[in-house]
């Protein structure tokens, strides 16, 4: 298993108040109204594929872990299908695959693909939604990649939360294993240009993970804010109020959110196949000068599948 980055220190989640933030209202109540379905990652349309299917480290983890962990002669089960690549990698070693995917047309390009691919008479699409489905019988795998930077937008941690809690009471123990199976968050104060040809624009940005040029100077180190396993307890709440110490001097004006994937974990081998999802720099309110060795309290908070605003709405950067 790859550990996390030595200079990376561990977790600290502590209860603050910060400032309010945009947040999914329900019927009946009031204020800024976020449609957690269309505009949090609920609904993916086909176009938006295949850059998915075209992201080599993503697929390459997946593929790598499917084969490793599904059982040969299982029964395997993809929340959130899309095309159906993962429920094809599945069917390469389970005999019975079950592909949930929740929109129409998606659903019916992936029962095309699978057949393109020689798979349909082992992998079954159904139209539902996945944060309702249950099997009609136990399976051994469960794979889900309802993933987003930070957790941010999607529901891979509240779906996975369901199911577990449905499966357990119809099926009872031993849970299925997870695909992925952990996620570890960490978040890193940086500089960022927001200088468009003159236009100063500070917004949320991505950037690729490890990329050869770094785009940001790192004005701090990683600070790891949440670890876990998808068949333990999964957080779905972040709180994060820590003072962190400076070892660059410069601007500081944005935060980084580093999300790492452990697709699958081979602990006899002492490694994992990993996935790091691109970086997401969320600007501060407003930028300060510092100098190294100076102390930062950081603050922000957010609810796992909340939108990029509601924690860009909570993020504060002080001075101690």
């Amino acid at each position: 298993m790859n550990a996390v980055d030595p200079h990376i220190a561990k977790p600290t989640l502590t209860s603050s108040v910060l400032r309010p933030r945009l947040r999914v209202v329900g019927e009946g109540e009031t204020g800024p109204k976020v449609d957690s379905d269309a505009l949090l990652g609920q609904y993916i349309p086909l176009h938006y594929h295949g850059q998915m299917l075209a992201t080599e480290t993503r697929v390459s983890a997946f593929r790598e872990a499917i084969a490793r962990l599904v059982p040969t002669g299982g029964v395997a089960l993809e929340l959130g299908g899309g095309t159906g690549i993962m429920s094809y990698f599945a069917s390469k070693k389970a005999r019975k695959v079950i592909c949930v995917e929740r929109i129409p047309h998606v659903a019916a390009a992936a029962r095309k693909l699978l057949a393109r691919n020689g798979v349909a008479d082992r992998v079954s699409v159904i139209e539902d939604d996945a944060a309702t489905f249950l099997p009609d019988e136990p399976v051994d795998a469960v794979i889900c990649e309802m993933l987003h930077t930070a957790l941010l937008r999607e529901k891979q941690t509240v779906i996975i939360d369901r199911f577990k809690q449905s499966y357990l009471k119809r099926f009872g123990g031993p849970l299925p294993i997870f695909i992925p199976e952990a996620t570890i968050l960490a978040v890193q104060p940086v500089g960022s240009s927001y200088n468009f040809q003159g236009y100063e624009a500070p917004v949320p940005m991505f950037h690729p993970a490890h990329a050869a040029v770094d785009p940001t100077v790192q004005i701090g180190a990683p600070d790891v804010y949440a670890m876990f396993e998808y068949r333990a307890a999964i957080p779905q709440r972040f709180e994060y109020d820590r003072v962190l110490t400076m070892n660059a001097a410069g601007t500081l004006n944005g935060l980084r959110f580093i999300t790492k994937n452990l697709v699958g974990i081979v602990p006899e081998e002492k490694r994992s196949f990993d996935w790091h999802m691109d970086y997401l720099v969320m600007p501060l309110p407003e930028a300060l000068e510092v100098a190294s060795g100076d102390q930062i309290r950081v603050q922000f908070e957010y609810d796992a599948g909340d939108s990029v605003t509601s924690l860009g709405d909570s993020i504060l950067a002080t001075k101690q």
